[in-house]
């Protein structure tokens, strides 16, 4: 039986197979202006009898469920009162489950108190997916992102103080041409500060429906990156990022050039030969028909 999702639907890549519950519908910021994953939907959280009912009927269906993720973009929006009856309800329900994720938009976790945090933790929420997307100031207004270096790292931090896992996304290309150095300098920089488990950096990609908003919002020329400046931008923030703790990283998403994977600061060497002899020998990238989200 499949679940009466509202569509689209999205989680992270590494959610492909956990069992998704919709407990809100759409993301209530929804201005940023290179995502498109919720334009199509009103901003709405579900209610409490429709999720109970849909926990009830899958834990029949797939007790051993070991992973669950809380859609839509919003989830940490909810009240930590109905939070916590979710999560509860779910860990009652599914005997085997070992995690539950969401995503969390700083603003979002900010919104929250350590308390409040650490009382979701406690209830079962373990792993938390935020978009820093940005460490630069100037590039995060141009983007709409509603977010600043200061609150991405008082948020992430926040997180980390409460005991969650933190898996945070990056997105190459993203200041253009004209602020590339600013753009990864300062994501290296909020990188390392934070230190989150997990990085994962996707490409800058815009459809048809998002190109135009985005070129107005920021408000000048934008000129996208070529594979090998992006590959320099995954240089540059590789040698600068020098975390606290080590931190997981990954480019191997649709979007990226190429897959590149390691552990941070253990690995940063041979990722860093890596994409020196990928600068060299560009007939190793991935052909762009096959770069898609």
């Amino acid at each position: 039986m499949d679940l009466e999702y509202s569509y689209p639907l999205y989680r992270p890549p590494s959610e492909a197979n956990s069992l998704i519950f919709q407990v809100t519908l759409g993301c209530s910021f929804n201005q940023c202006s290179y995502c498109d994953m919720y334009r199509t939907k009103t901003y709405s959280e579900r209610p409490w009898e429709e999720i109970q009912m849909e926990i009830d009927i899958t834990s029949k269906l797939y007790p051993d469920t070991k992973r669950i993720f809380l859609a839509d973009g919003d989830a940490i929006n909810l009240s930590t009162e109905r939070l916590v009856e979710i999560l509860e309800y779910i860990n009652k329900k599914f005997p085997s489950l070992e995690r539950i994720s969401s995503y969390a938009m700083p603003k979002n976790l900010l919104q929250k108190t350590s308390a409040e945090l650490k009382t979701l933790r406690t209830a079962g929420l373990k792993m938390l997916y935020v978009g820093i997307e940005s460490g630069s100031d100037k590039v995060l207004k141009k983007i709409t992102k509603g977010a600043t270096y200061k609150t991405i790292v008082e948020s992430c931090k926040k997180a980390k103080e409460s005991n969650y896992v933190l898996s945070c996304m990056i997105i190459l290309g993203l200041g253009g041409k004209k602020y590339t150095y600013e753009h990864i300098e300062e994501t290296a920089k909020i990188i390392s500060e934070v230190s989150p488990d997990y990085i994962g950096a996707l490409n800058l990609h815009l459809d048809d429906s998002l190109y135009n908003e985005f070129m107005t919002k920021f408000k000048e020329p934008f000129e996208f990156l070529d594979d090998l400046q992006i590959l320099n931008e995954i240089e540059l923030l590789i040698s600068k990022i020098n975390p606290s703790s080590p931190i997981i990283f990954r480019a191997n998403h649709a979007s990226n050039v190429y897959s590149i994977k390691g552990t941070l600061p253990q690995d940063k060497v041979n990722i860093l030969e890596l994409i020196s002899q990928l600068k060299k020998h560009p007939d190793m990238l991935k052909p762009k028909i096959l770069r898609r989200f």
